[in-house]
């Protein structure tokens, strides 16, 4: 249930953090601003129904697949579902900077050329973005993959989908504590680890189906301190990847996913700055 909150919540904050963007502009404009109101709507009617429907295509492909064929599909979901994570962090390091720059500067342009559909289209894409890459992470970590859906997870997304609008409300208010960037940076991290978490699930069902080998069955045993197999165990190796009882191919691949986050990182760093030190050249 708490992975599934987490979930709902950041990308629902990210999802409305775009929507607020847009709104703010067209309604605090002049008249011909608030004209794309409605197609802002529509944008994200539009969306909602397209990360729906990829939602209701995964649940029914399960259905359809039996046997080893819906293990390796579930395992790919995981897989896909931590490299989407993964990819959202970079892309936010890229962009959340200039995100509401460049999408007031695409406004102004949709305003003064009167193509109001471009922001629909837009917005569409944002809402389906956000919620396809929920769906994905939704299946990822369990969601509705046995064919149903538990009350709980869906007090889940309830919880995750309020507190997701508390959260943008506090950070609308622009308090010194709680900004955006800090927001950022926290779930940046706390992505990370749950993006490890999934890698290492992943890893777990490949290790059982005996695609890749044991190594070492019982590298240590801390279930003394905290057992994975408990509520609170299992909630912490969901959303970070800690095996009470790892194998040393677990061992092996949360070194080799942290090595290539380091290196991802570096590399968007070293973009970033080099973006910054052409944009500061004098014409």
């Amino acid at each position: 249930m708490g992975q599934v909150l987490f979930i709902v919540w950041r990308e629902s904050v990210e999802a409305l953090l775009v929507v607020g963007i847009l709104y703010a502009w067209l309604k605090n404009g002049d008249h011909q601003a608030r004209c794309g109101l409605p197609y802002l709507w529509a944008g994200v009617a539009i969306g909602l129904i397209a990360a729906i429907a990829l939602g209701a295509a995964l649940l029914g492909f399960t259905e359809v697949l039996s046997g080893d064929a819906q293990d390796y599909f579930q395992i790919a979901m995981v897989l896909v579902a931590c490299v989407l994570i993964v990819q959202m962090v970079l892309w936010m390091k890229r962009h959340g900077r200039t995100l509401k720059r460049d999408m007031e500067s695409s406004l102004q342009k949709s305003a003064q050329d009167g193509h109001w559909w471009g922001i629909a289209v837009l917005v569409a894409l944002a809402i389906a973005r956000e919620g396809s890459e929920t769906a994905v992470f939704l299946y990822g970590v369990g969601f509705g993959q046995l064919g149903h859906v538990d009350a709980s997870q869906y007090l889940a997304i309830i919880i995750g989908f309020a507190l997701a609008l508390l959260t943008f409300y506090l950070l609308q208010l622009g308090g010194k504590i709680f900004s955006w960037r800090s927001f950022f940076r926290v779930t940046e991290i706390m992505l990370l680890f749950l993006a490890a978490g999934l890698f290492e699930a992943g890893v777990d069902k490949l290790i059982g189906m005996e695609v890749l080998p044991v190594i070492v069955n019982q590298v240590w045993n801390s279930s003394a301190l905290l057992d994975d197999s408990s509520t609170f165990g299992s909630l912490v190796a969901t959303l970070t990847g800690y095996r009470a009882h790892p194998a040393e191919m677990n061992l092996v691949a949360y070194a080799v996913y942290w090595i290539v986050i380091y290196l991802l990182l570096r590399r968007s760093n070293s973009q970033m700055a080099q973006k910054q030190k052409a944009a500061s050249r004098p014409a």
